[in-house]
């Protein structure tokens, strides 16, 4: 479906800070990688070689940086195409507007406050003394326990579940199948079983977070499990009772974080990285794919592997491992021959 919006290649690099080489007047109706772009898309380029497939592309006109010349595009010279691709891609998909107003099949508790802007789509469940701010969405079949807050422009898309008393900032996107506030896992053992540590914290996550689908965030044990500002997780992201994520942390898929652990500000947790309960993870730390970390990581630093130590360190390791096993096999294959 045509996207309902036009703009010219002159308003674009107005927007977005740069300048415009070309016609400054050719309309652009979408935005689309080079190998699906047609007349009127945008596109942008980065090295050589996306360059070269976004000129010889259908696209009208291509962001790029530095000193790229086409005969047959017009061209919007940036600081960096992928921000400006970022800034630009929600003008021509503009993000669906709110509905205000509650589904009949939906059920709210008297006492919850919902801002008369929020939208309560069909099956959800708003628990009593539960506040809903302007312009929030609850897609459908969302369950908001009790005493819970969510603030402006929030957005929970179908299944979400949010546990008692568990606080969403502004800005915050919760995606499909994903669970805030459950028990953390705290167990102590007596008497030849295991018996429940109650789990009577709470679940903060503040503005700007995005968390992706089935993810869970498990409430605190005594004191409360902390998102902080602009962090965005993946999908399939398990995180731990009494955790303390920093501001503005990139988290990806599979990663499992186990209870109590404090991560800085700025850090970047690759796929499938395991860390270890009460560990700290410096500021602008970066664990690498498949990490197993079990000691603090100082901060500023890159590690990986299992047990995760530096990156430099871990690769040394592994190629001196595979020098030693095709070392052991050559020895074995000469024994042999004696």
């Amino acid at each position: 479906m045509a996207n309902p919006v036009t703009f010219t290649a002159e308003y674009l690099a107005n927007y977005l800070g740069g300048e415009v080489i070309g016609d400054g007047a050719v309309p652009l109706t979408g935005f689309a990688s080079a190998e699906r772009a047609r007349a009127g898309d945008l596109t942008f380029a980065e090295k050589d070689a996306s360059f070269a497939a976004a000129d010889a592309s259908g696209a009208s006109a291509v962001l790029i940086a530095g000193s790229f010349v086409s005969t047959t595009k017009v061209l919007i010279r940036v600081a960096n195409p992928r921000v400006a691709a970022a800034r630009a891609i929600p003008l021509f998909f503009p993000p669906e507007e709110p509905v205000p107003g509650i589904h009949p099949s939906a059920v709210i508790a008297l006492s919850a406050r919902v801002d008369a802007t929020a939208q309560i789509g069909p099956g959800c469940v708003v628990h009593a003394g539960v506040t809903i701010g302007a312009r929030s969405v609850l897609t459908g079949g969302n369950h908001v326990g009790r005493d819970c807050e969510i603030g402006d422009d929030a957005r929970l898309l179908p299944n979400v579940v949010l546990y008692a008393r568990t606080r969403v900032g502004h800005r915050v996107t919760i995606h499909a199948g994903t669970v805030i506030g459950s028990d953390g896992y705290g167990y102590v053992f007596a008497e030849g079983r295991h018996l429940k540590m109650p789990q009577v914290g709470n679940v903060i996550i503040q503005d700007d977070v995005e968390i992706g689908a089935n993810t869970t965030i498990d409430r605190g044990g005594t004191r409360d499990t902390v998102i902080g500002e602009g962090t965005k997780i993946d999908n399939l992201v398990q995180i731990g009772h009494n955790c303390s994520i920093g501001r503005h942390c990139f988290i990806v898929s599979q990663t499992g974080i186990s209870g109590s652990v404090e991560v800085g500000d700025y850090v970047m947790l690759g796929g499938q990285v395991g860390i270890a309960d009460h560990l700290t993870i410096g500021e602008g730390a970066r664990l690498k794919a498949r990490s197993g970390v079990i000691t603090d990581v100082p901060a500023n630093e890159e590690w990986g592997g299992f047990p995760a130590r530096p990156f430099r360190e871990w690769l040394r390791a592994e190629a001196m491992i595979g020098r030693m096993a095709r070392g052991g096999k050559g020895r074995q294959k000469a024994e042999g021959d004696e």
